[in-house]
């Protein structure tokens, strides 16, 4: 799908706030509320808005110690390639996971409580998964940035 000017606009706004009201929307757009319903529309069914999420304050719900664990997987057979990828889905505690290429297999970003919660994730959840070869932990200092805006 091709993006015209004012598809670019529109998902910069929403971006910014996916809350806005059409109406807010078109004031800022020019356009008819039902222009900017159907622009909506298309970008939904095309799959350039993918999901509307609410971003959460994790030190304010006490979940804001980020880890960035580095998995190296024993084998890169795509048997268990899959069957590390699905095990990991099943943990909430994993924000994302990247197959990565370098020295490790994947980068998984982790949002527990604290070093405590950390580490029953590791011994309970994360290392009991099989064919994990090795791992390798670094733990956030400071959130310089994290934002889920593409820039257009």
């Amino acid at each position: 799908m091709n993006l015209d000017r004012i598809d670019t606009q529109l998902l910069n706004y929403l971006q910014q706030d996916a809350k806005q009201t059409n109406k807010q929307l078109s004031l800022k757009l020019n356009l008819s509320v039902t222009a900017v319903y159907e622009r909506i529309k298309k970008l939904e069914r095309n799959g350039i808005i993918q999901q509307y999420v609410a971003l959460l304050d994790t030190e304010k719900l006490k979940v804001g110690f980020t880890v960035f664990c580095h998995i190296k997987l024993v084998k890169h057979a795509e048997a268990h390639i899959s069957k590390f990828e699905n095990a990991v889905l099943q943990l909430p505690e994993v924000l994302e996971c990247f197959h990565v290429s370098g020295d490790y297999d994947y980068l998984l970003k982790v949002l527990v409580r604290d070093i405590n919660h950390f580490r029953t994730f590791m011994v309970n959840k994360l290392t009991p998964i099989e064919h994990i070869g090795s791992t390798t932990s670094s733990f956030s200092i400071k959130e310089v940035k994290n934002t889920k805006a593409i820039a257009l």
